[in-house]
């Protein structure tokens, strides 16, 4: 017999008369099917169902408030960052919640045999009947069919007791429709969205326009082909670091990507002769590791870019970390890179969702047959991430736990990058939304990409040397071969930090446009935050070098510079800059980025948003100017 702990125990005892025969009320219900998906039949009531009761988080509601007093520039927490400890203990599901569920269940037949507290104390878990589940929480259970040929059980609505509703963020499986199909027109594949990140032509990737046949490594040719002397120049970026023993900056990768050693060196060797022979420090999670047995530009291009990149401008002096998440069977999804730095986000909420995150050990086989890696890797200072998903690629539920677990990050000093996406306003492939929910190269609907509409990361779009100018000018919005990712968030409300810009923007340069086709209700999350240079980068791939563009350049860029400021400010004695947006935002740091005043990023049918003075939906704030924001950031304790 499985026992409980006895803090739950004398919770039981205080809740038995609460729980005695108490109303049940509506808790959730779906108003329609998803597109693809039809009803097929009633479920059989012998099939069992793993019920799982997502257990309300202590205190979630005030993660952003908690956030900004070790954010802000003005709070007199700032930069006192939460341990992995803390996080955990201040989340945690309360004492009351658990009792009260269990409780109920016991009452229902589910006994502390059948009954499962998750480790970190977020989820209960029971084996039911379909028949039990239905009285338990009186609905009735229904098997969907998707035009592919997947299944899916679900119910239209659900109900729980009054007194328990408090203690329960939602129930699965119920109305929620998790398992996620590729949506794209034409498109015929069940694999999870989530799994699929890494796979050529997946999610945001790097852009090319060929080989190049000569380099220019002069200043003046910086319109034309973009080197690391070219990124110095126009970001100011000159420092040698002081502090790389202390600091630490992480490149994260998923198989099937990889990079190649000889092109590092033949990159280096060009840019930067002390760098040639060094490997970046890799992380391997869930068997990921640099394969070499598919190569060209589709495989080598993202992490080679990168990785030549970020090398190149911390110098030698600073270690990179690589991530490289997932084996080639599998392959991975962003919360399987969760799970390895942070132990607590495996069973937050419920933790990996089967449909959409690679499961290790493989099921199937011939995959990685060793235990999921959960907390086996301490998250670096920086982390910079160039993949992204469309944000209606996934469940609101899904995306709302993982940016949760980046505003956790950020509680324990972690500043998180992602880039914007590539496709101006539309969505991965150019692909827009359509009324009904599905995606097409004709819709009309904007299509923001995740995670860069999470509040509690820092999305990163991209801009370029316009033609025949210099790094001495202006840059522009990027218009050549890729458009920046931005616009405003279908899912998330429009945090606090950014309100002034944003609401400046919309009073001023309010987009003309169909309030049906993007959010025009002026209360969500506007991106990107930031941008960097994303056209014309030469990249060395696959033993040539390549023109290169994308907001996969803008990220690691980015990551790059504010790297450097950690250093200067470890060398001090001071704590890293963690979630940077509320500092950036701040009146304190007004024109510490260079202001993005040309260009747009068309999409969708549309001539998009355009860049403006001050934050636009194009570029953000602009472009890191590093000497002012190191000058502003050594000011802070």
């Amino acid at each position: 017999m499985r026992l409980l702990p006895s803090f739950v125990v004398l919770a039981l005892g205080l809740l038995v008369s609460a729980s005695f025969r108490s109303t049940y009320r509506l808790h959730e219900r779906r108003g329609h099917i998803p597109a693809g998906w039809s009803y097929d039949r009633k479920h059989d009531n012998a099939a069992i169902i793993p019920l799982r009761f997502a257990l309300k988080q202590s205190n979630i509601d005030a993660i952003g408030d908690y956030l900004m007093e070790v954010s802000h520039p003005e709070s007199a927490k700032y930069g006192k960052h939460w341990t992995a400890g803390e996080v955990f203990r201040k989340f945690s599901p309360s004492v009351e919640s658990i009792g009260a569920v269990l409780a109920w269940l016991e009452e229902n037949g589910f006994d502390s045999s059948r009954a499962t507290l998750t480790r970190n104390r977020g989820w209960i878990e029971v084996q039911a009947t379909v028949e039990e589940a239905e009285r338990l929480l009186q609905t009735e259970y229904h098997v969907y069919g998707h035009e592919t040929g997947q299944e899916h059980v679900a119910c239209d609505s659900y109900h729980l007791p009054e007194h328990v509703q408090s203690h329960v963020d939602f129930v699965t499986p119920t109305v929620h429709f998790d398992a996620k199909i590729s949506r794209r027109s034409g498109s015929s594949s069940p694999d999870g969205i989530g799994r699929s990140i890494g796979q050529p032509g997946q999610g945001t990737y790097p852009k090319t326009t060929g080989e190049v046949q000569t380099l220019l490594n002069q200043l003046e040719n910086c319109d034309e082909q973009i080197t690391p002397i070219c990124l110095r120049a126009l970001y100011g970026l000159v420092y040698e670091p002081l502090a790389g023993d202390k600091n630490s900056y992480g490149i994260v990768e998923y198989t099937p990507q990889a990079y190649l050693q000889p092109d590092l060196d033949m990159f280096q060797s060009n840019f930067s002769a002390d760098l040639v022979g060094v490997a970046p420090n890799m992380i391997s999670i869930d068997g990921g590791y640099a394969q070499t047995e598919y190569t060209g530009f589709d495989y080598n291009g993202e992490s080679d870019l990168d990785l030549e990149y970020a090398m190149n401008l911390v110098t030698a002096a600073q270690p990179i970390t690589l991530y490289q998440a997932g084996d080639m069977v599998e392959g991975a999804s962003f919360n399987n890179f969760l799970d390895a730095i942070d132990g607590t986000y495996c069973t937050f909420e419920g933790g990996d969702d089967p449909t959409q995150d690679a499961i290790y050990p493989d099921p199937y086989g011939g995959g990685y047959e060793g235990p999921e890696d959960c907390g086996t890797a301490a998250p670096t200072n920086v982390i910079s991430t160039s993949y992204a998903y469309n944000e209606a690629d996934l469940t609101p539920f899904y995306t709302a736990r993982q940016c949760a677990e980046y505003a956790k990050l950020g509680l324990m000093g972690v500043t998180v990058l992602y880039s914007s996406g590539d496709y101006g306003v539309a969505g991965n492939g150019g692909y827009c939304l359509t009324p009904n929910g599905t995606y097409s190269l004709t819709g009309t609907i904007f299509n923001p990409s995740f995670p860069g509409t999470c509040p509690y990361i820092t999305s990163v779009g991209a801009t370029q040397v316009n033609p025949n100018s210099t790094v001495y000018e202006p840059e522009g919005a990027c218009e050549q071969v890729i458009y920046s990712g931005g616009g405003f968030s279908n899912y998330f409300a429009m945090p606090e930090y950014q309100k002034t810009a944003v609401e400046y923007y919309l009073a001023n340069y309010y987009p003309q446009y169909p309030p049906d086709i993007w959010n025009a209700s002026g209360t969500s999350r506007g991106f990107p935050d930031i941008a960097a240079n994303g056209a014309n980068y030469v990249v060395a791939i696959d033993g040539a070098f390549w023109l290169v563009y994308g907001t996969s350049c803008s990220s690691p860029v980015s990551g790059s510079i504010l790297t450097m400021v950690n250093d200067a400010r470890l060398a001090v004695g001071k704590s890293p800059i963690g979630f940077i947006n509320p500092t950036i935002y701040s009146p304190s740091f007004a024109g510490v980025f260079n202001d993005i005043t040309m260009g747009g990023n068309q999409g969708c049918g549309t001539a998009g948003y355009t860049a403006v003075p001050g934050w636009d939906p194009v570029t953000g704030l602009g472009t890191p100017n590093f000497p002012k924001l190191l000058a502003k950031w050594l000011l802070l304790p």
